[in-house]
């Protein structure tokens, strides 16, 4: 690493506190200017460092850049190497994918300060305006068949909604198949790309892409989504920062990837489920029809009862939620 990623690596690992020039100096084994000159460029990238003489440098608490340094030393799985940030991407997903048919290894991730495209199913767009939010993609390489790889999306849901709690405290819900709401509104967008072998028919890699909503303005959002989306946060809190929330992502979807088999995380979608014993309409291309969401069955799908009677899971489509539906 520089010696700028050092000095960074061990600010952020002492966030609030401050370290002597002479200190940073004998760890590193430069010399006081270079220290000096060092922090005069993560000042110039956004990171607030406090200097005071006889005390020496402190990142400040209210600092929130994106950084590989802040993020590496508090991984469980993988290490900082994996971790790629970018200032502005078209979506994170396409730089992933790419880096995916390059054989980046399992568990590599993207991250970006802003998308100018960032994509979410069904072809949607997803606003992703610079430094309020969250947004990622892994490139994952589980042993699945394609039939298993639909328990991807339904895991990085719950691991995402665990993440989430584990730093703010508050409890997140999933919408079907993998929206993460708080309040009854969404505040985060999972989307599950499969790069498919041709020859074995199994699949290579699996890329997901993650976006959550950290501080976006409800202003700032699009006018039609304004009534439905949300941010986990309307300013940013103390002692939070999008780092800790990343880090805590990365390391329950790496983890639940690993017992994707015992399905175990699917009771837990369950109970994190909006939409149970809830009326909705499901939609698939251009039909629609109500019905009654009524479980999750062993492979995600949503198990509805139709006005009919019969029962079925669903393993594709979109559901909205509704109020009772007229006799």
């Amino acid at each position: 690493m520089s010696s700028k990623s050092n000095i960074l690596q061990i600010l952020e690992k002492n966030r609030g506190t401050y370290i002597s020039g002479e200190e940073l100096a004998q760890q590193l084994q430069i010399s006081r200017s270079a220290i000096w000159k060092a922090i005069n460029e993560l000042k110039k990238e956004g990171y607030q460092i406090i200097s005071v003489t006889n005390k020496g440098y402190c990142l400040s608490d209210e600092t929130d850049v994106l950084s590989a340094e802040g993020i590496g030393p508090y991984l469980t799985h993988g290490n900082q190497d994996m971790i790629h940030i970018f200032k502005t991407v078209d979506s994170t997903n396409h730089v992933a994918k790419k880096m995916a048919l390059e054989q980046s290894p399992h568990g590599t991730v993207v991250l970006a300060e802003e998308q100018t495209a960032g994509r979410g199913r069904m072809g949607r767009s997803f606003h992703s305006p610079a430094g309020s939010g969250i947004y990622m993609s892994l490139i994952l390489r589980p042993n699945l068949t394609s039939n298993d790889a639909v328990l991807i999306t339904t895991a990085a849901s719950v691991a995402v909604a665990r993440a989430i709690e584990e730093v703010t405290h508050i409890c997140a819900g999933i919408k079907w198949v993998n929206d993460i709401y708080i309040n009854g509104k969404k505040i985060c967008g999972i989307l599950t790309e499969a790069l498919t072998d041709f020859e074995s028919g199994g699949i290579e890699s699996i890329i997901l892409g993650i976006g959550i909503n950290f501080t976006t303005a409800v202003s700032a959002f699009p006018e039609e989504i304004q009534q439905k989306a949300d941010s986990l946060f309307h300013e940013k809190p103390a002692g939070i920062t999008r780092n800790q929330i990343a880090v805590a992502v990365i390391n329950h979807v790496l983890s639940v990837c690993e017992h994707l088999q015992n399905r175990s995380f699917i009771s837990e979608y369950r109970q994190r489920s909006i939409v149970l014993g809830k009326n909705i309409e499901v939609i698939q291309g251009t039909k629609s029809e109500k019905a009654t969401a009524i479980d999750i069955d062993e492979n995600g799908g949503l198990i509805i009862k139709k006005q009919d009677g019969a029962v079925t899971s669903l393993h594709s489509g979109e559901i909205s939620i509704k109020g009772n539906f007229a006799s």
